[in-house]
């Protein structure tokens, strides 16, 4: 009876220890007495007890927050900046031997190339070009973590921190180029107005008659309106003849 015990328990630790099921996102990396074999799964694994070791190893996509660094940039403004960056195992061998701990490893490069690339970029860079260093930093961290295994697929910063002064001066020149941008537009609408003034005019002088058609229709403006008051527009042509005869005697009185 005792054995029957005994090989029943002898059997469940033995199974126990030999089958192994893995995910479909999941990989296991075989160690034998130490050395590789081969990275197997998803599905059912048997091992070898106590010969063999399974380490799991996850190919989903990981996201990393990275911690907000202080970051002096090329213009000597300090700062703090974070990012995320989503990166996946794509080698389940490399990620195990090549580093110890991959995702610390991770960790502290993102910290050093996140400080580095923005401290070599000036303020105004890094809050209208986040494209840019978003490329500059997926493609370093992807160079250096590709003998481990791993693809890096997306880096963004997240937030950029600015100190208090920084702020108030950025409002300040924010509300001087607005006001420049304002008065830019009335000028650009003077202008124009006045051009189509003189072409009026233009129009005007080519054809006097368009001008007693303005003043028709400015007297039946004014006639719409409640007014007390009505202007009658004067010929000019019927006044020139009269200013030139007056002109003419004045001159002649003063020869005589």
């Amino acid at each position: 009876m005792y054995i029957i015990v005994a090989i029943v328990i002898l059997v469940v630790f033995f199974l126990s220890a030999a089958i192994r099921i893995l995910n479909e996102y999941e990989r296991g990396v075989i160690f034998r007495l130490g050395r590789v074999i081969s990275a197997k799964g998803p599905g059912l694994i048997l091992l070898i007890p106590i010969v063999d070791k399974m380490v799991r190893v996850s190919l989903r996509l990981l996201v990393l927050d990275v911690d907000p660094q202080d970051v002096i940039t090329r213009d000597n403004v300090s700062v703090k900046v974070n990012a995320v960056i989503y990166f996946r195992v794509i080698d389940s061998v490399k990620a195990i031997i090549e580093v110890e701990n991959y995702q610390y490893a991770m960790s502290q490069l993102a910290q050093t190339t996140l400080r580095s690339v923005c401290g070599q970029a000036e303020l105004d860079e890094l809050l209208s070009a986040r494209e840019k260093i978003n490329s500059q930093l997926q493609e370093i961290l992807d160079t250096h973590t590709d003998p481990w295994g791993i693809k890096v697929a997306t880096v963004e910063l997240k937030h950029i921190d600015l100190p208090h002064e920084m702020q108030r001066a950025m409002a300040k020149q924010a509300e001087a180029e607005r006001e420049r941008r304002a008065k830019v537009i009335n000028a650009e609408g003077e202008y124009q107005a006045a051009a189509k003034l003189a072409q009026a005019a233009g129009i005007i002088s080519e054809h006097p008659m368009a001008l007693q058609l303005r003043y028709l229709q400015t007297m039946r403006e004014i006639s719409s309106e409640q007014n007390t008051t009505t202007i009658f527009p004067f010929p000019m042509d019927l006044v020139t003849p009269l200013i030139g005869l007056m002109n003419k005697k004045f001159f002649e009185k003063e020869g005589n």
